[in-house]
This record gives C-alpha cells, structure tokens and sequence, in this order.
C-alpha cells in the first residue's frame, strides 16, 4: 500500500528534530561532520514526520469522507493491508498486514478508507494491541456496523534486532465486537483469512 507522500514539512520542527538527532548521532561516536552524515540528521527529521503523520489524520472523518446509505448485511472484508508502523517502546520498525472486516447495519464506506484507517493508528508510536483495537473502534464509532472484527500479524523489529533475537517470530493480535463476537461469525472470517495467517 502507498502512502501519500508529504509534500511540506513544517520547518521549525524539521530544524528542532534535525538538531536532536544530530546530538544522538555524535553521543553513539560518530563525526556528524562526516560527509555521508551531512544532511543525515534532517533526513531522519523529515523520515520521522513521513512515519508519525498518523498523528495529522482523523480517522471518523476518513470514514465519514465515504459514507452511503445501503440495504446490505453481509460481512465486507479488506485483508492484506500492509502496514509499517513504530513499536513506541524502542523505536523500532514493526510491519505486517491487517485484515479488517464488518457487517453493514444501513451503511457502507469505500473500501479503501479502511486501508486508510489502519494508517492513522499504525503512523504513530505504537504498540500492535492498541492498534487492533484502535481500528476496531474507530469502524465501529463511525458505521454503527453490526459487528467489526480485526486481526493483525506483524514481524517486531524490537525481538529480531535486539534483546531475544528471535528472526521468525510473527506477533497475531485480534479484537471482535457484535457479530463477531459469536462463534459462528468470527469462524467464517477467521476461515476466510486462514490462508493468510502463520
């Protein structure tokens, strides 16, 4: 999935950000004067505002952007949304996919604002639980569905790069509400996506 590219930063931030990453940059023992370091500190500045523009975005008003009144009832599911987004305890990248479902009660939205929904809350500091049930209520407030149901994988940079190490490990959060709550409902998605789940 893309992301719609940031055509201008806010300079004052940009300027406070490129300074403090500068600062980092010589404490860990290099010579920010090193000329592959130059313009380092204020690409990072801008890469960070690009990662966290989540933070700019509403996502009822993506929602509500696509809204229309139909008399249908059965499950919508958008899966394989990538999403990139910064385990807030380290820093650190985590990346994965969700897959986002609901059940209509008199409304619809266009799907790609679901997509974009899942970038509101991954394009923050982040942990994958908050997430999950971040776009769960954020569909849930907006379309008054009668039931919503969200499941994300993602691969944590924070155990591959770091501390456990652990290369393979995939990370499988979930939130359900209406519908999807009953056994036989939340079985028909979950089989629907089963071929996308580790």
């Amino acid at each position: 999935m893309s992301y719609k590219r940031i055509e201008h930063y806010d300079t004052d931030i940009t300027v406070s950000l490129a300074d403090a990453y500068s600062k980092i940059i010589s404490l860990v023992g290099e010579d920010t004067e090193r000329e592959g370091l130059l313009k380092t500190p204020e690409r990072i500045a801008k890469a960070m505002q690009y990662m966290t523009q989540g933070y700019e975005l509403d996502a009822k008003t993506i929602l509500d952007s696509a809204r229309f009144n139909e008399d249908v009832s059965e499950m919508v599911i958008v899966k394989d949304i990538e999403l990139y987004s910064m385990c807030e305890h380290h820093m650190l990248p985590f990346y994965g996919k969700a897959h986002v479902a609901y059940i209509p009660n008199g409304y619809i939205t266009g799907l790609s604002k679901i997509a974009r929904v899942v970038d509101v809350y991954s394009r923050r500091l982040q942990v994958q639980e908050r997430m999950t049930q971040q776009i769960l209520n954020a569909i849930k407030e907006s379309l008054n569905p009668l039931g919503v149901a969200v499941v994300i994988e993602a691969s944590h940079l924070c155990m591959m790069m770091r501390g456990v190490g652990k290369q393979n490990s995939v990370t499988t959060t979930s939130a359900f509400c209406g519908e999807f709550e009953k056994n036989e409902t939340r079985s028909e998605f979950l089989k629907l996506i089963t071929n996308k789940l580790h």
